[in-house]
Formats: structure tokens, C-alpha cells, sequence
């Protein structure tokens, strides 16, 4: 697929990007460098409030835990 650049900078993104993204007018996308002359295109149009609840865990893990885990894991890798 492609799409032209106007001589504002602006771009229409392909329709079938727009469907399949799911963008509507107002969302923001985001460009991800992938290498010298590639980039990604990423939808940006969720509130980080509507992932809650997306990822379950069979664990609560508590501050305690992670400070322990993290101790845990200098402890393993230092060199003395």
C-alpha cells in the first residue's frame, strides 16, 4: 500500500490501515523506527484505561515481592 505526502506534510493513510487499526478522525498514530529506511505504524487510540483488567495474573504480587525478587537477583549476580 501507499499514500502521498502533500506539501503541508500530511498524509491519508490507505483505508483498509484506517479499518484495519481501527483509527477514526481525532486518533493519533504512532512511527517506529524499524531500521535505516523502514518504519512501523502503530495505532495510538486507547487510554491506558481501557487495558485494565486485558492481563490476568494468577499471582498478586505485592512491592515487597518485587523489592525481595530484585535483592534476590543482585545477590545471584554479584561478583565478590
Amino acid at each position: 500500500m501507499k499514500a502521498t505526502v502533500d506539501s503541508e506534510g500530511s498524509m491519508t493513510l490507505p483505508e483498509k490501515v484506517i479499518k484495519d487499526l481501527n483509527i477514526v478522525a481525532g486518533d493519533r498514530v504512532t512511527f517506529v523506527k524499524l531500521d535505516e529506511n523502514h518504519y512501523g505504524l502503530a495505532a495510538s487510540n486507547r487510554d491506558v484505561k481501557t487495558l485494565k483488567g486485558m492481563f490476568k495474573s494468577s499471582k498478586v504480587v505485592t512491592i515487597e515481592d518485587m523489592n525481595k525478587a530484585i535483592s534476590n537477583e543482585i545477590m545471584d549476580t554479584s561478583v565478590i
